[in-house]
């Protein structure tokens, strides 16, 4: 392990051999560290942090703190970070409550400068978080969702993947899979071809998806009614999977179709 004389390391971490500490690091009992980590200069890293492999984490940061809600007793709970993900200045991940035990921010994540990831949320793989977004207790954000700084989500939101965000939108409904949401209040905004294509999804597949929300968005229909036009009219494919499975699990209501 290279530490700086000047880190203050609790002797019951466990930290791997190779981790690399900076000066004026705190890490607090209960803490553990995977291979190739990189934690510079300021960082506070309290108890329940769980750290995986080649992440780096910028100064300033401060992972595993108690959690901001006043229900928490004091139960033991985690903030979990993947592999090779990036925490950038300042950024605040709170470790969980009993609602759900702890935090996940999943691998090959940018978690931008000043974001906030509040208790018990879920974070899942390659996802982006722009400077100062901000997350509320137990929001989920799916697999390659992009927030674009400045965001607010509410509590118990969760955004679907392949999702981008506007900068500086609020929003306290869901977010299905391959939108864009944007504008003020926010609302779909158009499926998100750009991001789909260098991700590598044909022309096909996204056209497949336009469908699914002309259907959603501009029918006229009622949930309900849209799932059963979906589910009888279009071809049986993973994408049209993931967006009903997201539809029926909704639990905060979905954001708004756009009309001029």
């Amino acid at each position: 392990m290279k530490q700086h004389q000047l880190a203050c390391i609790h002797p019951e971490a466990q930290i791997a051999s190779n981790v690399e500490i900076g000066p004026f690091v705190t890490i607090d009992k209960n803490v553990v560290i995977g291979e190739g980590t990189r934690i510079l200069s300021n960082v506070t890293i309290m108890d329940g942090a769980r750290i995986g492999k080649n992440v780096i984490i910028f100064p300033g940061a401060v992972i595993a703190a108690i959690p901001q809600d006043l229900k928490f007793m004091g139960e033991e709970t985690t903030a979990e970070i993947g592999d090779n993900t990036t925490i950038r200045e300042c950024v605040t991940i709170n470790r969980g409550t009993a609602a759900k035990g702890k935090t996940i921010v999943g691998s090959n994540c940018l978690i931008m400068a000043y974001t906030h990831v509040a208790h018990d949320c879920v974070i899942g793989n390659h996802v982006i978080l722009g400077n100062t977004t901000q997350l509320a207790g137990e929001v989920e954000i799916d697999d390659w969702a992009i927030l674009s700084g400045g965001v607010l989500v509410h509590q118990f939101t969760r955004v679907g993947t392949h999702v981008m965000v506007q900068g500086g939108s609020r929003f306290g409904k869901d977010i299905p899979p391959y939108v864009t949401a944007g504008r003020d209040p926010v609302t779909f905004a158009g499926v998100n071809s750009i991001g789909l294509r260098r991700r590598g999804y044909t022309d096909e597949q996204i056209r497949d998806i336009q469908d699914i929300y002309r259907i959603f968005f501009q029918s006229g229909l009622n949930m309900t009614q849209a799932i059963e036009r979906m589910e009888s009219e279009l071809p049986d494919t993973k994408e049209k999977e993931t967006v009903l499975n997201f539809l029926r699990n909704s639990q905060r209501g979905l954001i708004r179709g756009y009309f001029d």
